[in-house]
């Protein structure tokens, strides 16, 4: 049985719908890339290689996808957001690039190895979302959930997420935790979690504003709303002297990545 992804848009949050479809080049821009260890993660953890086949949930532009296609395995990718869904295939034009949400997702049943969820699983972190794939997946089949996070222990990063805390609502955050929620989920087997250390260098007009201009809910602001935040921004690079005058800067980041197993 194959779902159609006729209720995709219907699914995402306004903030995801909004912002991402209004933000996709600086979401481009400003999102850090991930670790070289994962690379061992993703065939260990996950069982990523030639042969498999996998699924990039809420793929976006395909910032985590050249992951997924170095690993050797058959690559899909499911996006919701026609913006985003145009940059990857764009980027990526040998990687089958699919409109579909979490909640209906345009495969068989019982035909993908993997599923992997990187930086949007806590959009769509629901029982109805891991049902659907729990659906696609064959059974012994792996979901993989990762998030790069800002490492807040650095006084700077502390201020700067002040900034965007401000302004976050009721959008759905991997910090809050909120997502684990979902789980557990009697189609699954327990978290099992893994932690990796991540520095994202640039200028930082790339990866501090744009960064900030990437998060969904700020990029569904309107104009004067994210110009305000665009100065607020730009005065804390200025305050610190890590930052201030520099063209290049490093923001430390620490990635979390969590693997289970489909029953």
């Amino acid at each position: 049985m194959t779902q159609p992804p006729a209720s995709a848009s219907n699914d995402l949050h306004r903030a995801a719908a909004q912002g991402y479809t209004a933000n996709s080049e600086s979401y481009v821009r400003g999102r850090p890339d991930y670790p070289p260890e994962l690379a061992g993660w993703l065939k260990d953890a996950l069982g990523l290689e030639p042969g498999a086949s996998v699924v990039d949930l809420g793929a976006g532009t395909g910032k985590f996808t050249p992951r997924l296609v170095q690993s050797g395995a058959r690559v899909t990718a499911v996006e919701p957001v026609d913006s985003m869904r145009a940059k990857l295939a764009a980027a990526l034009p040998g990687v089958q690039a699919l409109a579909g949400s979490a909640q209906s997702i345009p495969l068989a049943d019982a035909s993908i190895d993997a599923v992997v969820c990187a930086q949007s699983f806590h959009w769509f972190a629901s029982r109805a979302a891991l049902d659907e794939i729990h659906r696609v997946l064959k059974p012994g089949g792996r979901l993989g959930l990762v998030w790069n996070v800002r490492d807040a222990r650095v006084p700077w990063v502390a201020k700067l997420d002040a900034i965007v805390n401000r302004y976050e609502g009721d959008a759905p955050r991997y910090y809050t935790g909120a997502w684990r929620n979902a789980f557990p989920h009697e189609g699954f087997g327990a978290l099992v979690e893994s932690h990796f250390s991540l520095s994202h260098t640039g200028s930082p007009e790339d990866v501090i504003v744009h960064r900030v201009r990437s998060t969904s809910f700020i990029a569904a602001l309107p104009e004067a709303t994210r110009a305000e935040i665009d100065v607020a921004v730009r005065a804390l690079i200025e305050a610190e002297p890590e930052l201030s005058g520099r063209r290049e800067v490093t923001v430390p980041y620490e990635t979390a990545a969590f693997v289970t197993i489909r029953q």
